[in-house]
């Protein structure tokens, strides 16, 4: 005759072997979908062009992106391209996706921080550490990078633009190009507005250079934003007679 406290453990134990076995599976399943995600090959800077596609889809949930001024960007040379940075918007990153579909090249953003994890995965995204070098040497092999310029509570200004990165492209020897953008909380719609590249009057020797072609790429920016209005929330808001409403 069987034990009767051992059939009772068999009932007990036996739906929890099973369960366990589910969670393993599952957890199996989901390692693979990470693998899946991140097995594309990335190019010299790190950037995943299958990470970046499904990034630029799922973007187009929270934005209707449109790109305006495109025949600015070289067809294949390298070029810095600066943007006005909305707080909390992350107006680079998504810029660099919009441009990037539209003249479908890649194209990078500066700013990813050296630690991890976001550090990689803004990396696979286009992502370039905020140094002079490492965006010279972007810029001399041709490639196309977003600066953002100093973040400002509103779309109503540009902030500063760094001098230094500009140095990088003046090094390089390639365009540097105003990129205006706008978003707002509570819309989807958003804009980048892309001006022609800078010429100074007058040729420079040296840091004054840079430090020219910095103050020209903000000017050029707050005129394009001036064109767009300077919308703050995209709500009545916008009329009222005060305007330090920051952004989300």
């Amino acid at each position: 005759m069987s034990n009767p406290a051992r059939q009772l453990a068999d009932v007990i134990t036996m739906p929890a072997r099973n369960l366990g076995g589910q969670a393993v599976d599952a957890v199996g399943t989901a390692a693979g979908s990470v693998r899946v995600w991140t097995a594309n090959e990335v190019d010299d800077w790190g950037r995943d062009n299958g990470i970046v596609n499904r990034a630029w889809a799922a973007s187009r949930l929270r934005w209707n992106i449109s790109v305006g001024g495109a025949e600015h960007i070289p067809k294949r040379k390298g070029a810095l391209i600066v943007v006005n940075a909305r707080r909390f918007a992350l107006a680079p990153v998504f810029a660099a996706l919009a441009i990037g579909a539209e003249v479908d090249r890649p194209v990078r953003f500066v700013g990813r921080p050296d630690v991890a994890p976001l550090g990689p995965a803004m990396q696979r995204l286009g992502g370039l550490l905020p140094i002079p070098r490492e965006i010279e040497s972007a810029l001399r092999a041709n490639e196309l990078v977003v600066l953002g310029a100093a973040t400002e509570n509103t779309n109503r200004s540009a902030g500063v633009v760094d001098h230094r990165i500009v140095g990088s492209a003046v090094m390089a020897k390639v365009p540097s190009i105003p990129a205006a953008t706008v978003s707002v909380p509570f819309r989807r719609a958003a804009r980048v507005e892309i001006g022609a590249p800078i010429r100074l009057s007058r040729k420079r020797r040296g840091p004054l250079d840079e430090l020219e072609t910095a103050d020209a790429l903000q000017a050029h920016l707050d005129a394009l934003l001036d064109e767009f209005g300077g919308a703050l929330t995209g709500t009545p808001l916008d009329w009222m007679p005060f305007n330090g409403i920051g952004g989300i």
